[in-house]
């Protein structure tokens, strides 16, 4: 006979725990076993008051909001009806089956509180990397460096051009994101061309095949071991602010992990004059980055390759044998040669390109031939020499493990549009979903084991 529930009576005792339903293999167990959050209360105990009514648990908030990166929550209030309704969410947040989850706006306001005086989430963040330290998934042989371009929460409809004489709202009616962008402009930054109403440090960005729009951009800097995010910083989608946080991310890990790398792997886009001799001459890094030319020759015309440098003699040799100097015009008052964007200027006689048999090939339009070297010559010669060794094609191939977080951070994770608004903001979720993906990384590769070798390794 067919069993029905219609008249089934409810128990008045259960026999009941969360342990029982959560199962082995399940994400958030592997976490659990990496996740210490033993010290944060202690670092955020000096920002809370001695007296009064008893605050949300910082932890169960940390815990809620890795879900909620984990999984792909994007919205805080869909997030506390999911850790209401999924047991194993639950179980991960320390929460019985009838405690009560935190409203939604407890996240705000510990965000814009607590959390960004103490830095609480670069706190967990750093605890993590030093899990997975402490775990040998860090080589710190070589480290890797990208950036990825995040849309901001701001409307591409609603902007002023930079030279617009309309008033920003002055504090304290502006929101957080004016009073961030307002400081900046009082440190004595340029503006940017178009600017947001709605999240002013938002740069207005190129895509390809694509309308423009608002956006920050993700710099990562990871080992390529394990493909273990070391740090992270939001900044403007502008190339030198990302190139400059590069340094910033090198020089924290270091002062914070005692880890520097052997070489770093990136783009062209890292490849300027200035950064490669930071790594070379100051870091004593060897940059396995293509460097970055602005100057080119049309097909057929004399490349810069075949001219010789002559060290001693201060001058470059062209095919047809003639020199090249520097200063061939006197000065009345001596200069030092050097043009504002840190090049010397070497010059060919013209009376010997005149008469050159090479001319057409080299300078057709030109009186002269001319080459720009920059200052820090040294150093792009020391990045085009490692471009030929066999360190540098694996280095290309690892560089791909970076790029692989920015995919599943966006396909899987969602991280394709910010929630937050304000550099502060972006920071705070580049930080929460690079702390996702470690713990989710070591958990797959504490639980299971490292993947075979030519294996992509799973997030």
């Amino acid at each position: 006979m067919m069993g029905s529930q219609d008249d089934r009576q409810d128990s008045f005792l259960y026999n009941f725990r969360l342990e029982d339903h959560v199962p082995e293999e399940h994400l958030l167990r592997r976490i659990h076993e990496v996740l210490d959050l033993g010290g944060l209360r202690e670092h955020l105990a000096p920002y809370y008051s001695h007296t009064g009514r008893p605050s949300v648990d910082p932890e169960l908030l940390i815990r809620m909001l890795i879900v909620g990166y984990s999984y792909g929550i994007r919205s805080e209030r869909q997030l506390c009806e999911e850790v209401r309704l999924n047991l194993a969410y639950r179980w991960f947040c320390r929460l019985s089956i009838e405690d009560k989850v935190p409203d939604h706006s407890t996240f705000s306001k510990a965000r814009h509180g607590r959390f960004r005086e103490s830095e609480a989430l670069r706190y967990v963040f750093e605890q993590v990397v030093e899990r997975c330290i402490a775990a040998g998934l860090v080589g710190g042989i070589g480290f890797a460096v990208d950036a990825s371009v995040v849309r901001a929460d701001a409307s591409r409809q609603t902007f002023m051009d930079r030279d617009d004489d309309d008033d920003w709202p002055r504090p304290p009616g502006s929101s957080r994101p004016v009073k961030e962008y307002l400081a900046v402009l009082d440190a004595g930054r340029e503006p940017a061309k178009r600017i947001s109403l709605t999240d002013p440090q938002a740069r207005w960005t190129a895509a390809l095949d694509a309308p423009a729009f608002f956006a920050y951009s993700d710099n990562v800097l990871a080992d390529v071991k394990a493909g273990i995010i070391l740090d992270v910083e939001a900044t403007p989608t502008y190339r030198p602010q990302e190139v400059d946080s590069t340094k910033t991310m090198i020089d924290r890990v270091e002062a914070r992990f005692e880890i520097k790398p052997e070489h770093l792997d990136g783009d062209t886009n890292y490849g300027t004059a200035a950064f490669l001799a930071w790594l070379v001459e100051e870091k004593h890094i060897l940059p396995h980055i293509p460097v970055w030319d602005h100057v080119g020759t049309k097909s057929g015309q004399i490349r810069r390759a075949e001219f010789t440098w002559d060290a001693e003699a201060d001058c470059y040799h062209c095919p047809g044998g003639k020199r090249l100097e520097r200063n061939r015009r006197k000065f009345t008052k001596p200069r030092k040669g050097i043009t504002k964007t840190n090049e010397i200027i070497y010059r060919a006689s013209k009376l010997d390109c005149q008469v050159c048999p090479l001319k057409a090939r080299c300078c057709p339009t030109e009186a002269a031939r001319k080459i720009r070297r920059s200052v820090h010559e040294d150093a792009r010669e020391v990045a085009r020499s490692l471009s030929k060794t066999e360190a540098y094609a694996q280095s290309r191939r690892d560089r791909k493990k970076v790029e692989m977080l920015f995919g599943h951070m966006k396909r899987i994770l969602k991280l394709n549009r910010l929630r937050l608004r304000g550099i502060t903001g972006a920071q705070d979720e580049f930080l929460l979903v690079a702390t996702a993906q470690n713990l989710r990384r070591m958990a797959m590769w504490l639980g299971t084991g490292p993947p075979a070798h030519g294996m992509s390794v799973p997030a």
